[in-house]
C-alpha cells in the first residue's frame, strides 16, 4: 500500500550533491517523521515518498528549482564590520538576525573585508540538485 494524503509517514534518507558529497542522512538515527501534504519537506522528496511501499527504496534526484530554489544575487547583503561588536565573525558562520518584522533570519557570513560582512540569505543548498536515496520505513494512516 502506498502513502496517502494525511499519513505520517517514516523515511530513511541519504542525501547527496552532484559531486557525490553526502549532506545529510539519517541512517544511524530514527527516519525522519513527517505528514504528508503538510508541506515540511521538499516537493520532490515527498513526491517520491507517494510512490513507495513500505520496504520499498528508490533514488530520485531532485533540481534546485524544485528543492531550494535557484541562488538569488539579491539575498547577498553587506553589513557593516562594526556592527558585529567585539565578536568578530568567520566566513562560513552561520549568524541569526532579527528582521524589521521581530522574525528571526539565518544567513551565512560569506565574505569579510575591512569595512563590511557579506552575509548570505540564501537557503545553503539554493542552487543545487539533490539526489536522495530513500526507504519507506513505515505508513501511520491519520
Amino acid at each position: 500500500m502506498k502513502p496517502q494524503n494525511g499519513d505520517t509517514v517514516r523515511v530513511h534518507y541519504t542525501g547527496t550533491l552532484a559531486d557525490g558529497s553526502e549532506f545529510d542522512t539519517s541512517r544511524g538515527r530514527d527516519p525522519l517523521s513527517f505528514t504528508l501534504g503538510e508541506g515540511s519537506v521538499i516537493p520532490g522528496f515527498e513526491s517520491a515518498v507517494t510512490e513507495l511501499e513500505v520496504g520499498e527504496t528508490t533514488t530520485v534526484t531532485i533540481p534546485a528549482a524544485q528543492a531550494y530554489g535557484e541562488r538569488i544575487e539579491e539575498a547577498r547583503q553587506q553589513v557593516p564590520l562594526d556592527a558585529f561588536g567585539e565578536s568578530l565573525p568567520q566566513v562560513g558562520w552561520g549568524v541569526e538576525l532579527q528582521g524589521p518584522d521581530g522574525q528571526l533570519v539565518n544567513a551565512m557570513v560569506a565574505n569579510i573585508d575591512d569595512e563590511f560582512v557579506t552575509l548570505d540569505f540564501n537557503h545553503p543548498l539554493a542552487g543545487e540538485d539533490l539526489t536522495f536515496d530513500l526507504e519507506l520505513v513505515q505508513i501511520v494512516s491519520e
